[in-house]
């Protein structure tokens, strides 16, 4: 299996697939050195959209808001971010995004997987 190595992603290389709720960008998604896996993309979420219903995973993940105005779920309650706003979704743990602006939001997920992440109901 092929790992991934020092790279460089610019965005506008990175094609953008249309989604019914905005659009999606897949810079890479495989293993490291050190993870089983290592994923990031961009997703864009029109206004009013969601990008699915609250759910849980074992694997953590950090979104960072490149633009727009959304509400995430953390912690049982909806919190709004705008532009720079980073979030932390622990293992486990309920979380879910909205676009609650006037204008598209786009933001990056970087998601990884781990041996410990496998032990986790």
């Amino acid at each position: 299996m092929h790992l991934i190595g020092s790279s460089v992603y610019e965005w506008n290389s990175i094609p953008a697939t249309k989604t019914s709720i905005g659009e999606v960008r897949q810079f890479f998604k495989g293993p490291t050195a050190t993870l089983d896996q290592l994923e990031v993309h961009a997703t864009t979420l029109n206004p009013g959209q969601t990008s699915h219903p609250p759910h849980r995973h074992a694997n953590e993940e950090i979104i960072i808001l490149r633009e727009g105005t959304v509400e995430t779920l953390v912690n049982g309650e909806w919190k709004q971010l705008g532009p720079g706003s980073v979030i932390f979704n622990a293992s486990n743990q309920l979380h879910g995004l909205r676009n609650v602006g006037s204008t598209p939001a786009t933001y990056h997920v970087i998601n990884w997987k781990t041996p410990a992440g496998d032990k986790h109901p």
